[in-house]
């Protein structure tokens, strides 16, 4: 996302802007359109790492607006079919879409032949969690769809 200039690159982890939203898989918070006063003004904030190293790196990060994902199925390469294994563009596709910026998620799928399978894949969650109007109802929507499986 970076080298198409979608994202701004930060390499040191003290340098993420404290009122951004930041993706965390381990936040007790789920995402909702309730977020997007946050993301308008501070944008989103995601970090790269591997999911072996997730727990050890979001143990050091510190910031007051930390929300997880709730429950959608990679199509990523590397995790195809796994669920909540999301690659970090995915994750920012997953956001945008939950948060009412549509438009923006589907803008990001340009570049990468795979994250049009994500939007499939995921289509119906993914508009049902946008319809939600906080995160209580995502979780709700979560646990209604996972007791179906």
């Amino acid at each position: 996302m970076g080298k198409l200039g979608k994202a701004i690159i930060l390499k040191n982890p003290y340098k993420i802007p404290k009122n951004s939203l930041l993706l965390n898989p381990y936040a007790e918070k789920s995402v909702s359109v309730e977020d997007k006063p946050i993301i308008e003004k501070y944008g989103i904030t995601a970090l790269d790492c591997s999911w072996k190293e997730a727990e050890m790196i979001f143990n050091k990060v510190s910031t007051k607006n930390q929300r997880s994902l709730p429950f959608l199925i990679a199509a990523n390469p590397i995790n195809y079919g796994k669920p909540c294994q999301l690659s970090t563009l995915e994750a920012f596709i997953a956001t945008l879409y939950i948060a009412n910026y549509k438009n923006d998620a589907i803008s990001l799928l340009n570049g990468f032949k795979w994250a049009e399978t994500f939007i499939k894949i995921n289509e119906e969650l993914l508009e049902r969690y946008a319809n939600a109007k906080n995160s209580k109802e995502i979780v709700e929507i979560q646990k209604e769809y996972l007791s179906k499986l």
